[in-house]
């Protein structure tokens, strides 16, 4: 997985726009952010998961997530380690992600991905 490919995965889903903050590319739905590059360097990714999905992220892919530091990774952002990730693996945790985020909107409705031609 390249950062750029993350880029992509992310920006996939219905609503998303990039856009930045403490000088890092993130995504966000209904002005909620739900995933980041370069955190803590360009190796990295983040997703923002509940802890229990975290959990299930942590056990089916120990090599590719790990908690963030601190109180940010006790409440489930989870940092993802972009070469040892696959779009596989990644997918379904930025769809939580996604999600977790979407539901803080009004008259939220499930995800949906953008058809890529």
């Amino acid at each position: 997985m390249t950062p750029d490919a993350f880029r992509r995965l992310a920006l996939s889903f219905e609503d998303t726009v990039e856009s930045a903050h403490m000088r890092h590319p993130d995504f966000r739905v209904g002005g909620r952010v739900f995933a980041t590059l370069g955190y803590p360097d360009k190796s990295w990714g983040v997703v923002m998961l509940t802890p229990a999905q975290q959990k299930k992220c942590l056990d089916a892919a120990p090599d590719v997530f790990r908690p963030a530091a601190g109180a940010w990774g006790r409440k489930g952002s989870t940092r993802v380690y972009l070469r040892a990730a696959t779009k596989a693996v990644l997918l379904p945790a930025l769809e939580s992600a996604w999600w977790n985020a979407a539901l803080k909107r009004p008259g939220a409705r499930p995800p949906r991905r953008r058809v890529s031609k």
